[in-house]
Parts: structure tokens; C-alpha cells; sequence
């Protein structure tokens, strides 16, 4: 060891004990640049929905307890959208964030207003010019849909049907659709994959019916990307004793002996991850965030990943590598 002179030493020793004493400082720092950094999000449902309303809610909090000066309206109606925007750019906030596909648009009106306003909305790009204070994002949909699709298949016990239960008539909806059914038959030649788009996220009759109707039709694994509609659909696959994958959410309470895992969509993460951004000044507006389906899903069951006495180590094991496929961009699904 090279010779140390004890002043040196002094030093050195000094330093190593103050820096758990300058922590406490540092993050106090952190905490009040946080501060001056207002975040309102702008919900389409309760933040005791379950799913996609209460993620970004929960999201939103972890911000608060960074430091972050935060605000919400929950169940904003689409007529009062404007006016609630408004009101939050004119409070001098830092960044709205618009949780639905209604905000695209929306912001790319609003937005040009408001040049010191930063706006996120958790949707699709609408268009291939948008104001420079606009963010929007690709959440992998078809990539988890795709997943969910080849899982359901991997898991079939009769190898003759999988079904998709779907929620609101749009286009990423029906893109899901077709995702999952084009995994399920591609990965498990011979299976017939089926969906029903049932045009409503809120209508728990409508997504044991659409179960229902597939399971009669020879369905043994039942997925859905439809929030109350598809706790429908996860009762409807109970109810004939087949198996349920979840979504959004962890759903393993619904139904504990029949749900394989759920597909939980990292909302709270993408929310903390925009919110870190304007902090850190690297909020990427007038652009298309595409994180990979690895960043923006995880396959969880409770404390595990998935329920071993529905879905068996094989079958797992063939899912991973075609999730790890997805996530590299090396399987791109054709929808």
C-alpha cells in the first residue's frame, strides 16, 4: 500500500464521516428543487378504480413523497377537459398530465399557450408535428398483448381456445385484440384465438357474458384489457372453472384458484419517470417515449410471477424467452 501521510489520513477520515452526516442535507436539497416542481395529473376515472386511474394516482404520490408539489382532478369528464387544463396552466404548473387518449389531442391545442407548461399525455403521438411541450407515449400495448397471448396459449390444458376480452371500441383496443390472437396461434399452432371488443371499460355483465360466450365455444384461458368489464370477464372464466389472466392490476384476489398472473402495467412508474424528467430538465416534448414492454409491463401473481399450479415450468420457460424477445425488439408482432 502506498505511504499515507497522516494529515492526508485526517482528511480522509474526516470526509468518510461526513458524508453520512451531509446525507440528510443532500436530501433535503433534492427535496426542495422537488419542490418547485408542480405536478397536476388530470384522471378519466377514480383513483380507487384498481387500475388505470389508481396506478397513476399511486404514481403521483410516490412524487409527492420526493418532494414534488402535486394535484389532481379525478373523473374529469371529457366537456370539462379545456377548462380543467386551463385552470391547472394558469395555476402556474409545471406539468399537466393527462391520463387518457383524449388528452393527445387536447394538449396539441392547448399547449402552444402555455410555452413554459410542460404536458404529458399517456397516449399515442396523433400526429407527426406536435407543440415542442408535449410529450406523449407508447405504452408496448401490443408487445404485452402479444405476451399475454403466447402465455395463454402456453397454459391452454385442451389446446383448442384462448380468449381476449376487450374493452372501449378503439383502435388500440382492437390492435390487442388482434395481437393476442395472432400470438396465441403462432406460438401454439393448431389453438384458435378469440377476442370480443365489448366497446365498454365499465359494464362487469358485459365481460362475463363475452367469457361465457367463449368458454362455450372451447376458450380454457380468458385474458382482458378492459378494467370493471374484464373483472367480468375473470368471474365469467371462474364461474366455468377455467383459467384467468389479469391486467392493469394485480388481480390475484379475484379469482386466487383460477388466475394464472396478470399483466400489471407500470403506470405509477411512467408517471414518476415523466415527473423525474421535468425535475432533471430532460423532458423529451414534441416526441413519442416508447419504453420497452419490459419497462412497461411485469407478469406478477401476488409475491411471485405467476401461480404454479396453473401454469407449469415449461410453459414458463418458453414464455420467458418470448418475452425477452419482445422487450429486445427482436419479435416485432404485425397487427
Amino acid at each position: 500500500m502506498a505511504d499515507v501521510s497522516r494529515r492526508h489520513f485526517a482528511k480522509l477520515v474526516a470526509g468518510a464521516l461526513l458524508l453520512p452526516a451531509m446525507a440528510p442535507l443532500l436530501s433535503r436539497k433534492a427535496l426542495a428543487a422537488n419542490n418547485n416542481v408542480k405536478i397536476a395529473l388530470l384522471l378519466p376515472g377514480s383513483v380507487a378504480d384498481g387500475g388505470w386511474s389508481s396506478l397513476a394516482y399511486a404514481g403521483l404520490q410516490n412524487l409527492k413523497n420526493s418532494g414534488f408539489s402535486v394535484a389532481y382532478s379525478e373523473s374529469v369528464p371529457q366537456a370539462q377537459m379545456e377548462q380543467v387544463i386551463r385552470g391547472y396552466a394558469d395555476d402556474g404548473y409545471s406539468l399537466i398530465i393527462g391520463h387518457s387518449f383524449e388528452y393527445g389531442s387536447a394538449f396539441a391545442e392547448i399547449a402552444p399557450e402555455y410555452p413554459d407548461t410542460y404536458f404529458f399525455a399517456s397516449t399515442f403521438k396523433p400526429a407527426e408535428k406536435t407543440p415542442t411541450n408535449v410529450e406523449y407515449v407508447n405504452l408496448a400495448y401490443i408487445q404485452g398483448a402479444y405476451a399475454a397471448g403466447a402465455l395463454a396459449a402456453l397454459i391452454s390444458d385442451n389446446g383448442k381456445a384462448v380468449g381476449f376480452v376487450g374493452g372501449g371500441d378503439n383502435p388500440t383496443q382492437q390492435a390487442m385484440m388482434r395481437a393476442f390472437i395472432q400470438a396465441a396461434e403462432k406460438t401454439r399452432p393448431g389453438i384458435r384465438g378469440m377476442g370480443v371488443v365489448t366497446g365498454d371499460y365499465d359494464n362487469a355483465a358485459k365481460g362475463r357474458e363475452a367469457a361465457t360466450t367463449m368458454i362455450g365455444n372451447g376458450a380454457d384461458v380468458i385474458w382482458h384489457a378492459a378494467d370493471v368489464t374484464g373483472l367480468g370477464a375473470m368471474q365469467g372464466a371462474a364461474a366455468g372453472k377455467v383459467k384467468a389472466m389479469g391486467c392493469y392490476v394485480d388481480q390475484k384476489d379475484v379469482a386466487p384458484d383460477f388466475v394464472a398472473c396478470s399483466f400489471r402495467q407500470n403506470l405509477d412508474w411512467m408517471v414518476e419517470q415523466v415527473g423525474e424528467s421535468v425535475a432533471s430538465k430532460h423532458f423529451d416534448g414534441g416526441e413519442e417515449w416508447s419504453p420497452s414492454v419490459g419497462k412497461a409491463w411485469s407478469v406478477v401473481n401476488g409475491s411471485k410471477q405467476y401461480n404454479e399450479k396453473l401454469v407449469s415450468a415449461t410453459a414458463w420457460a418458453t414464455f420467458e424467452q418470448i418475452w425477452q424477445q419482445l422487450d429486445s425488439g427482436a419479435l416485432k408482432p404485425t397487427v
